[in-house]
Formats: C-alpha cells, structure tokens, sequence
C-alpha cells in the first residue's frame, strides 16, 4: 500500500507490504454543511459560558486580541476577519484593535510572517505586534509560584480577546484556551516556573483535569481577565471543523471534546514500527516543534520498537537551550536526569525525546544532515522507504506497521 505524508510545505510516500500494514491512523472523518467561515461567525455569536461580544466590549475601549505566531497552525487569517466584523459593527474603531502574536519563548517574526499569518487586508488595516520579554507587567504569583509576567499591552488593555488551535499537547494535556496566555504572552523565568511540572505524572497528553501545568495556566485567569477566546479544530487537512468561543475555560472544554472525538484512536495492538509525521509545515519547521508527533508515536510503539519520524526540519533544531542540551548530552540518559536535577526550559523537550529513546529506536528522514542526525542519538536515512526498509529488516517479516499521518494531533490509546 502506498501511504503519502506531509513533509515540509510537500509530500513524500511510502510503499508498506499489505502484510505488515497495521493502522491507518487519520482522524475520524467529519461532514458539515456549514462553510468554515460560518462554523466560526456562529461561534462568535453563540458564546458558551460569555454573554455576546456586544455585551462585553463597548466601542471606545482598547481591544488586545492575542494569536498565535508561525509555528502554529492556527487560521488566523480565517477567524480575525469574523471576529472584526463583530467588533465593527458593536462600534469598535480599527485604531483601538491591536494583535498581538504570542512568540512565548519563539523567535521574532518577520513582518513578511505577520502578513501572511492575518492577511494582506488585515495587516494593512489593524496593527499587529510580537509580544516582548522586555515590556512587561508583573500582576503577581500563582499559588505554585509562577510569576505572571504579562506583555505590558495585553496586561493593559480595556478588553483582551485571545485566539488559538486545540490540539494535543505532550504536557499541558491540550493546546488552545490560557496557553495564548501562559505561555504566550509571558516572560522566559515564568515558562520556566510553569513547564517545570511537565516531569509530574499528571502532566501527559490528552489529561486536562488535575494536571499540575494546565491547572497552573489557568490559574492566571485570577490575575489577569480574558475576555473572550475563540479557539478552532482543524481536520487533518487544516481546514476548521469546530469553532468554539466565548469563557477561556468553558468554551475551551467543548473543543477539547472534539478533538477526542476526532483524534483519539483506539489501536489493538501496538506496532513493532510507527511512521509518524508531524503534520508537514509549519509543525515540522524544526525538531523542536516536531516533538510533539515523537511524542504521541511512543503511545503506539511496543518497547524495542522503531519510530521513523517524518519532519523536514528546515530550521533545525529550533531553539538554542534545545540545541545545546541535544548536542552537548553524551546519551538520551543525560538528557533525562538533567531535567530532573535542574528543569531548564528548552531542556524540557530534549528530555521528553530522551524518554522516548528509552523506549524506541528514533530514526528520522529530514533536511538535515545525516552527520548532524546521528548527534543527536537518532538514525538519519535518505528516504522514508529507506527507513522503513532497514527497519522491516530489523524487526523480520510478520513486524506490524502502524502510520500516523498527522503525529502531533493522534493520540493512540488501548481503552
């Protein structure tokens, strides 16, 4: 059977012998006789757990919308042009919008990056900034002692409305919600304060209630008010398939109950290899994005098996803490017990790879080197038929092959 996975802005295949193909794992599929951008106006305009925005932004008032910045998949360009019309007509000028991109502890973007992310009309319209480390306002702790260290204009704003994608996340259970927040918005020493739970057991893929990393984002919500959210699901070909919108918490679980339905696949087995892509662009524009589908890949692999990542990695490693403590760790073991003596932002994720080292063999097929690879204690190959090839090989002729086309958003359970 050939199977073609998203890699980089294109595509690569792979041919897998029909007796040793396992799952198949896309989302569930979904029909809809709404178009995208009326899933999301209904959504704005039947707010769970808010009144609607008429009622709560007035015209006059400073209005933050906060999205998210080029590594994620987020539509923005798709959601801000319903959300405008809505504050339009409530009376909002376009001088007293402004959106703000939540880089957490990512790179600057480009203005050519901004553009694309809202659209031409938008950019030209509605000013648009990076949130800033060095312009912010402290508004004080949460009771696990992270300080919330909030990007001066969103902490100032009359109204503050955040955007976002719900997806899985490897320790904050999902994405979407106070994540546009914490860690969107806020300071390197705070991430740092939060993530530094993700080694708790609680913190883990799909788990949202008690745990410690999720509970202590939202815990924000006592210090700083988010006014509204609109956060979206996407299919595996990133188009909306859910919008949800009104209260950060309320609003936040539907979605998350989507998304189960979704993306959560139920296997009987687990596969002596996964095929796993992070998704194509932006979720594989480096390996510290590309982590979250290795991530989810442990959950379908038996130990001693073999993970083949697919991620074109264009921008490398993706973060320069990350980098260090995947070059510089003399084993996958280092990596672990560093985090445990010292958590270290961006050593975190080095960590997580390391875990899953400790139960499959890596390979990866990427644009990087296979010099560079092989540092990095994963097996490089030239192609994804090479990798599978050399991994059929290992594992003999009756090896099950399990194929997870969109990595980061599949989560493989045995319920």
């Amino acid at each position: 059977m050939k199977v073609e996975l998203n890699y980089g802005q294109g595509q690569v295949s792979v041919e897998i012998p029909e007796k040793n193909l396992g799952a198949v794992m896309h989302p569930a599929t979904v029909e809809s006789e709404s178009s995208e951008q009326e899933i999301i106006r209904q959504s704005i305009r039947r707010p769970i757990g808010t009144p609607q925005l008429s009622q709560i932004v007035s015209g006059g008032e400073s209005i933050v919308i906060v999205t998210s910045d080029i590594t994620r998949p987020m539509p923005s360009y798709k959601v801000l042009p319903e959300l405008l019309a809505e504050l339009t007509e409530i009376g909002v000028a376009d001088e007293d919008i402004t959106i703000v991109f939540g880089l957490g502890n990512h790179r600057k973007q480009t203005a050519e990056e901004m553009r694309k992310l809202v659209g031409d009309e938008i950019y030209d319209r509605i000013r648009c900034v990076d949130s800033d480390q060095q312009d912010i306002v402290n508004l004080g702790t949460t009771s696990r002692g992270t300080p919330v260290d909030i990007h001066r204009p969103v902490a100032e704003a009359d109204r503050l409305i955040c955007l976002g994608n719900i997806d899985y996340h490897y320790f904050a259970g999902y994405s979407g919600g106070y994540k546009a927040i914490m860690p969107g918005v806020s300071t390197e020493s705070a991430i740092q304060m939060n993530h530094r739970h993700m080694v708790q057991e609680l913190a883990s893929t799909g788990n949202i209630e008690s745990n410690p990393v999720r509970e202590d984002m939202e815990e924000v919500a006592s210090l700083i008010t988010v006014d509204f959210i609109v956060n979206v699901v996407l299919d595996e070909y990133k188009h909306v398939v859910g919008s949800f919108a009104g209260d950060p918490i309320d609003a936040h679980r539907e979605g998350c109950k989507l998304l189960d339905s979704f993306y959560k696949y139920k296997l009987p087995r687990q596969g002596d290899v996964v095929i796993v892509s992070a998704g194509g662009f932006p979720k594989d524009i480096n390996l510290y994005q590309a982590q979250k589908a290795l991530d989810n890949a442990k959950y379908a692999v038996r130990d001693g098996g073999d993970i083949i990542l697919v991620a074109a990695c264009g921008e490398g490693l993706g973060e320069s803490t990350f980098e260090r403590w995947m070059l510089d760790s003399s084993s996958p073991d280092e990596m672990i017990s560093e985090i445990q003596r010292k958590f270290v932002l961006g050593g975190h994720k080095a960590a997580a790879i390391g875990l899953v080292m400790k139960r499959a063999t890596v390979n990866l097929v990427s644009e990087m080197e296979p010099d560079f690879v092989e540092r990095l204690f994963m097996k490089p190959h030239p192609t994804l038929q090479a990798a599978l090839d050399s991994a059929l090989k290992k594992h003999g002729t009756d090896a099950v092959v399990h194929v997870m086309p969109v990595g980061g958003s599949t989560l493989p359970t045995f319920e």
